[in-house]
């Protein structure tokens, strides 16, 4: 019996997934380059062509994983209530983003080391350039509202240390005190835990 239309799209996004997964794994274990779509499509279980038919190669399919990477950063709901609510929202989602998704962090923090990777961040950057001002934005006029002399400053500040606990995060599993780090981050903004 022939499959149907929706059931083909649902094996498609199913593959396509796989492929993200196992190529995040594999570039966390071992960089890009040190990564083969041999590799990549032995762990999803697909065919090496499928890496071609969804991403178009290896380096689209290294700008999808870094893509996912600025969608996470920028995709946390701002929250609704006070401006503490909403910078306590923000602080939770990331830190609860850094466990959730720690492969794909580490995958990045050894992308960033790599200075041949770096075109890969810049073209995400414009792709989601638009996230990230929104995002920005938003951070900023939290800022704003608590009273802060320079919000820009605050924003890159809080982007800097929440960046920072998830790539130590990434690196060191469960040896980093997330939860400590969680309570810290949430004192050192008058957010008691």
């Amino acid at each position: 019996m022939a499959r149907s239309e929706e059931q083909n799209r649902r094996a498609r996004e199913r593959a396509r997934e796989s492929i993200l997964t196992a190529a995040i794994e594999v570039f966390a274990e071992r960089g890009v380059h040190g990564a083969t779509i041999a590799e990549i499509t032995g762990r999803a279980g697909v065919a090496q062509g499928l890496v071609n038919y969804h991403f178009g190669g290896k380096d689209q399919l290294v700008g999808e994983v870094v893509d996912r990477w600025f969608r996470l950063l920028i995709g946390f709901p701002m929250g609704e209530g006070s401006a503490d609510d909403r910078l306590r929202a923000i602080i939770e989602g990331a830190l609860a983003a850094a466990s959730a998704h720690r492969l794909l962090h580490r995958a990045v923090m050894t992308m960033q080391q790599d200075p041949a990777q770096l075109r890969f961040f810049a073209e995400a950057a414009a792709r989601n350039a638009d996230g990230a001002a929104g995002a920005e934005q938003a951070v900023r006029a939290i800022f704003a509202e608590r009273g802060a002399a320079d919000p820009a400053l605050e924003e890159v500040m809080l982007r800097t240390l929440l960046e920072g606990v998830a790539l130590k995060y990434s690196a060191f599993g469960e040896f980093f005190p997330l939860d400590a780090a969680r309570g810290w981050v949430l004192k050192r903004y008058g957010l008691e835990a």
